[in-house]
């Protein structure tokens, strides 16, 4: 265990007892473009940085799909004439830890570390984010080990359910496109590939730099400087391509040997910052959100037992993202299952909630919104969060009263407009 997991422990209990409390979000931009999101918190000696562009896999094309994680994956194997084992040495004589993300939407880099050695840890961060060397014998390596993967994964049956799904739901739109890419676009990347994407998308004046920990709005300014003027000052990025919706209802049988079938069937949902969310959010609890409680839980697994577990859920992106329903039973249920789930969806539509049902969600969902902010690392989620996709400052002090203000006809109504069960796209892998 090394220092900051020793205060981690510590953190814990301190923020535990502080998570009721506002969460001041200060915002400015640097000098290169870069938008800055800091909360100031001296309760324990550490930064915790996360640096977000919006160069998720959704930049890619069919061509290249894979290219977003490759890139990302290989600025943290090689950056300022460190090599991978000298930048994990560094990190770890100092107790630092790195980390990265990639979705649809965005690619990000973090680092965490106490602030009696933030200047060397931002060093070798820095490093990582302006000056990746894409070395060619590692990306050789590299991509060896992730055409294994993408193999593996081709066998199966939830990650063939997935990839369909999103296929069959986005069409041409780039949200289709797998993450981990195809064997043919891996094997086809090179290291100038590498080079232009991280040129074109990890740009000062997209990233977003959210920053929390030991440190006055002054010293957080002046690390956010150092980050975004080292970056490439190439133009800022555009946006996703609009989403459009299904016309009509697909339904796609995928033979596998499995003794289960895998399901997934839904619609694309809604954006962040989207007028509908909490009535959405809190209506999507009691229909599948809300694990036992909901009724998905209750009408396909306890009435019938038809499955050990069935879920629905909304994932917002910054185009509309997918309104999912998932779940697993044996081969011959798969039908009778199915038929279930969407006589369940469709009463939930017609007839909305009660109110004993919004009055237990709300609490459920209220009761649990401390823990969700019970430390540093969690609320420097939210900050990003927050900071890229441009949502309300106090979006994390209104949140509870938000979810306290959704009413029965608000769930109604807006599961009516955006939900349209009539034109789902379904995936079945392992159907009889």
């Amino acid at each position: 265990m090394n220092k900051i997991q020793l205060l981690i422990l510590l953190l814990i209990s301190i923020v535990a007892g502080n998570s009721q409390a506002a969460v001041k979000i200060e915002h400015w931009q640097t000098n290169a473009g870069s938008r800055v999101y800091f909360v100031e918190n001296h309760d324990l000696p550490m930064l915790d940085v996360n640096v977000a562009f919006p160069a998720g896999s959704a930049r890619n094309t069919p061509s290249n799909a894979g290219l977003a994680g490759v890139t990302l994956h290989m600025m943290n194997l090689g950056a300022g004439g460190m090599n991978e084992e000298d930048i994990t040495n560094a990190f770890a004589d100092i107790g630092a830890e790195k980390g990265g993300a990639l979705d649809v939407d965005q690619a990000s880099l973090s680092l965490r570390t106490l602030t009696s050695e933030q200047d060397q840890a931002l060093a070798i961060f820095n490093k990582i984010l302006h000056q990746p060397d894409f070395p060619q014998a590692v990306l050789n390596r590299e991509k060896t080990r992730i055409i294994a993967g993408i193999q593996e994964a081709q066998t199966q049956p939830d990650s063939i359910a997935n990839n369909a799904f999103m296929h069959a739901l986005y069409g041409a739109h780039p949200y289709s496109l797998p993450e981990a890419g195809e064997v043919e676009t891996i094997n086809a990347i090179t290291r100038e590939d590498l080079q232009q994407f991280y040129q074109q998308y990890y740009t000062a004046k997209s990233a977003v730099i959210a920053l929390i920990g030991d440190m006055t709005q002054a010293q957080a300014r002046a690390i956010a400087d150092k980050i975004s003027a080292g970056l490439p000052q190439t133009p800022a990025i555009g946006p996703i391509p609009t989403v459009s919706l299904p016309t009509a209802a697909n339904e796609q049988k995928i033979d596998h040997p499995a003794s289960q079938a895998h399901i997934l069937l839904g619609y694309p949902g809604i954006k962040r910052g989207d007028a509908d969310y909490f009535p959405l959010y809190v209506g999507n609890y009691i229909l599948g959100g809300g694990g036992f409680v909901s009724r998905l839980t209750e009408e396909v697994r306890e009435k019938r037992g038809l499955v050990y577990s069935v879920y629905s859920y909304f994932m917002p992106m910054a185009e509309l993202g997918p309104f999912q329903i998932g779940l697993q039973t044996k081969k011959e249920q798969a039908n009778e299952a199915l038929t279930v789930v969407n006589d369940t969806l469709a009463d939930f539509i017609k007839n909305g909630v009660t109110e004993a049902e919004l009055k237990a969600a709300k609490s459920n969902i209220t009761g649990g919104f401390p823990m969700r902010l019970d430390s540093n690392r969690k609320i420097l989620s939210y900050i990003a969060m927050i900071g890229f996709y441009q949502l309300p400052l106090t979006y994390l002090d209104d949140f509870n009263q938000q979810v306290n203000q959704v009413t029965a006809a608000q769930i109604q109504d807006a599961f009516n407009r955006r939900i349209h069960s009539n034109h789902f796209v379904s995936v079945i892998v392992g159907a009889e």
